[in-house]
């Protein structure tokens, strides 16, 4: 069986006011973070790559190492405003960067390739955005409204019922988008 991508940000691991900026369904943290670890592994297997989009955990270096251990799969962080922590403990991702460019292989997507930009915040354009490259963003907590006509979304876990989303969940999501290309009826 292949391994499968997943896409998630914002956790807060361990960030007690969270709760309440986002109106989180939580008593306590260790409940938010112990149901988040829950929600994660059921669906990330071991062999799975998660690319995290930033603010993973707001905690003390020792209990986010503890928290870090616990998460099935590989991970890459696309470094957040609130990252020092997961800084402190680089050797549980495979990379830690600041912006990264993902390509997919997906048959049904022209050329072969989905081509996916990264980053902790929105952006409202990005490299090839007009060619049907998706832009994945963290950061808003749900906050910024969603645009129908953009390929481009928050894969915050305030969005997503505290669960990464499988790339075939993140392209299904664009799939239902109203995008079509600009540059449709002009030949280049």
């Amino acid at each position: 069986m292949k391994n499968k991508i997943f896409f998630t940000s914002d956790h807060h691991f361990g960030h007690a006011n969270i709760i309440r900026f986002c109106n989180r369904p939580f008593e306590t943290v260790e409940e938010m973070n112990e149901e988040m670890i829950r929600r994660w592994n059921e669906k990330v297997g071991k062999d799975d790559e998660v690319y995290h989009l930033g603010d993973i955990a707001l905690s003390h270096n020792e209990a986010f190492a503890e928290i870090a251990e616990r998460l099935n799969g590989t991970i890459y962080l696309i470094l957040g405003n609130h990252d020092a922590t997961a800084r402190n403990y680089r050797k549980r991702f495979k990379w830690i960067k600041e912006y990264y460019e993902l390509k997919v292989n997906d048959p049904e997507v022209k050329n072969g390739v989905q081509r996916i930009v990264l980053l902790h915040y929105a952006m409202r354009v990005w490299r090839s955005d007009f060619r049907g490259t998706w832009h994945l963003y963290g950061h808003s907590h749900s906050n910024l409204p969603d645009k129908e006509d953009s390929l481009s979304f928050d894969v915050g876990v305030d969005c997503h019922d505290f669960y990464p989303l499988e790339y075939s969940e993140v392209k299904h999501i664009m799939k239902a988008k109203k995008w079509s290309p600009p540059f449709e009826a002009v030949r280049m």
